[in-house]
């Protein structure tokens, strides 16, 4: 276990290496946070009302400003392309012979780099943000909590979908567009964009059920209180078992890789 957190340690102060790509990542966030809450604020104007389908304007801004939390602190294309270099440079066979496992190792770098942008990307943001256009707190303290559940479980998810598109590279042999594919889902279903509640039937119910509603719609449902204490509980064991089924699928195609290499590699 020390091992993992020497490799969580070295990625967050790697990163932090590169003091001038902290300011410019900042400036960055807080352009598409600003343009996010800009596009609920045109909409809203041009409607002409402050409340749509039970949904207030400042409930948009917040569920703007927490979903680029929530995506702002995790970098899926990471993990592909790292998988995709390590393959590309033969560095991957190394792994076999190191006693350690190469999706735990794949985890820890993740994390310390998660914790890098928490710190010096999303805090920051959010605050600046939440100064301009205010930001509601959660709808109760067992919401708040939650959140903080469903942002952990949103983290595992698009670290195991993650890892699970960069093995399918084994067998393509390159990375190259699996990062795209990943993200272009991610935009399009994870409610990032548009709030499912605003998605047309029968759309929202099928995206509702995928994956990648688990990374941003369901945290920022939480925190707003759109969802009932029985329902969090129920969409959280569905996320955990989302989280399940990916796992296995990422240890069993690290199994088969392996296998490749060994047989490729002789």
């Amino acid at each position: 276990m020390s091992a993992y957190l020497a490799f969580a340690r070295s990625s967050f102060h790697a990163q932090l290496a590169y003091r001038n790509e902290v300011w410019a990542n900042i400036f960055g966030k807080l352009v598409q946070v600003f343009a996010r809450v800009a596009i609920w604020l045109a909409a809203f104007a041009g409607i002409g009302s402050s409340v749509v389908d039970g949904v207030s304007l400042q409930q948009m801004v917040t569920y703007a400003l927490l979903g680029g939390a929530v995506m702002g602190a995790t970098r899926p294309e990471r993990v592909i392309n790292e998988i995709g270099r390590s393959l590309k440079s033969g560095d991957i066979a190394v792994w076999l012979l190191k006693p350690i496992s190469y999706p735990l190792y794949l985890f820890a770098n993740e994390s310390g780099s998660f914790s890098y942008r928490l710190l010096t990307q999303v805090i920051p943001t959010i605050a600046v943000t939440a100064l301009f256009y205010g930001m509601l707190p959660p709808a109760s303290l067992f919401d708040g909590v939650m959140f903080l559940a469903f942002w952990a479980l949103s983290f595992m998810l698009i670290f195991l979908m993650s890892a699970l598109c960069g093995l399918i590279a084994f067998w393509l042999m390159t990375s190259f567009s699996l990062d795209w594919i990943l993200g272009a889902l991610l935009q399009l279903f994870s409610g990032l964009l548009v709030p499912f509640w605003f998605f047309p039937e029968p759309l929202a119910t099928i995206a509702r059920h995928l994956p990648f509603a688990w990374v941003v719609y369901y945290p920022n449902a939480v925190y707003l209180g759109r969802l009932s204490p029985a329902e969090i509980w129920l969409h959280f064991g569905l996320g955990l078992a989302w989280a399940g089924l990916f796992l296995a699928g990422v240890l069993w195609l690290w199994r088969c890789a392996s296998t490749r290499i060994t047989v490729q590699g002789g």
